[in-house]
C-alpha cells in the first residue's frame, strides 16, 4: 500500500466493464486501508438482489438517474443528490428502476471489495454467471445473498 495522493482524472478509467458500462475504481485497498470509492454506472433494469454483509459497510450517494433501495423493509426511492448508509448486517437491494443507466458513488469500508468486482466483471465477461460460482465469489467477499439476483427484461 502507498501513501500516495490518488488523484483521477475525466476519462481515465481504472476500473472494470459490468453489463457494458463502466465501474471506475477511484480508490482501493492499493491506496488506503479504510475504504474503497467507487463511480458505479448501473444498467437500466438491474438489480443486486436482497443481500447483507457481515463486515463492510457501505455508502451509496446518487449522481444520475433513478434508483431503489430496499433497506431493512423500507423502500427509498433515490434521484439525484440521495444518500443511504448501509452498515453491516442490514439488509439492502438496489436496483435501477429507470430505462436508462443510473451512476453513484459507492464506498466499501474496510477496501478490497474491488476484487470483487474484478471476478465478478471476469464471470460476467463469460455470459450469464453460474450461480454456483456466483454463490461462491459473493461468500468470499463478505456478502451472504438472501433472495435471488433480479433484473427486468
Amino acid at each position: 500500500m502507498s501513501a500516495a495522493p490518488v488523484i483521477r482524472m475525466p476519462g481515465q478509467n481504472n476500473g472494470v466493464t459490468l453489463r457494458g458500462h463502466p465501474m471506475a475504481f477511484l480508490v482501493t485497498g492499493e491506496n488506503t486501508k479504510y475504504t474503497s470509492m467507487f463511480d458505479w454506472t448501473i444498467p437500466a433494469g438491474f438489480a443486486t438482489g436482497l443481500h447483507v454483509h457481515r463486515v463492510q459497510e457501505e455508502t451509496f450517494y446518487v449522481l444520475d438517474g433513478e434508483c431503489e433501495w430496499h433497506v431493512e423493509g423500507k423502500i427509498v426511492h433515490a434521484s439525484p443528490g440521495t444518500f443511504l448508509f448501509i452498515p453491516p448486517g442490514v439488509p439492502h437491494n438496489i436496483t435501477n428502476v429507470s430505462e436508462t443507466p443510473a451512476r453513484v458513488l459507492m464506498t466499501v469500508s474496510p477496501p478490497g471489495h474491488e476484487h470483487y468486482f474484478e471476478e465478478l466483471a471476469q464471470l460476467a465477461a463469460r455470459g450469464a454467471p453460474d450461480p454456483e460460482a456466483l454463490a461462491g465469489l459473493r461468500n468470499r467477499f463478505d456478502t451472504d445473498q438472501l433472495s435471488t439476483l433480479t433484473t427486468r427484461t
